[in-house]
């Protein structure tokens, strides 16, 4: 989990970098005649210039929430560990390759994939209602 967190920081900064970058410096000087602090300047301007950017990336992630880092577990993956390691993606891998179940595999990840979008779907509608922001 530590692993998958550490491997987004860098391009998720890349992001919010950029998505800063959009923010109209003149809103922070505004701001700084108007008397506001640092840390109302940051709760007042930045937050708000971020908030498209942050709804967005929650919305792809929530529509990823069921898929985890299949490589990692995988390398990692014996008879041995499969009661605590076992995941989604490791069982439809062991259920369609190891065991030659192709369609009990390929019924497993369509499952896994609706309910991904729907939890997408439900996601982007919640975010448009309540900030009007969303993915589409």
């Amino acid at each position: 989990m530590l692993s998958g967190i550490w491997q987004g920081v860098g391009w998720d900064s890349i992001i919010y970098l950029a998505a800063l970058s959009g923010i109209n410096s003149e809103l922070y000087e505004s701001a700084r005649i108007d008397g506001a602090s640092r840390l109302q300047q940051m709760w007042h301007v930045t937050l708000p210039g971020l908030q498209p950017t942050i709804i967005i990336l929650l919305i792809l992630r929530m529509g990823s929430l069921l898929s985890v880092g299949f490589e990692k577990i995988l390398l990692l993956y014996s008879p041995s560990t499969y009661s605590v390691a076992d995941v989604i993606s490791t069982y439809v891998y062991r259920m369609g390759i190891l065991n030659a179940d192709y369609s009990y595999s390929a019924a497993i990840g369509l499952l896994n994939t609706l309910v991904n979008v729907t939890l997408l779907l439900i996601t982007n509608r919640i975010a448009r209602k309540a900030t009007g922001h969303g993915l589409f």
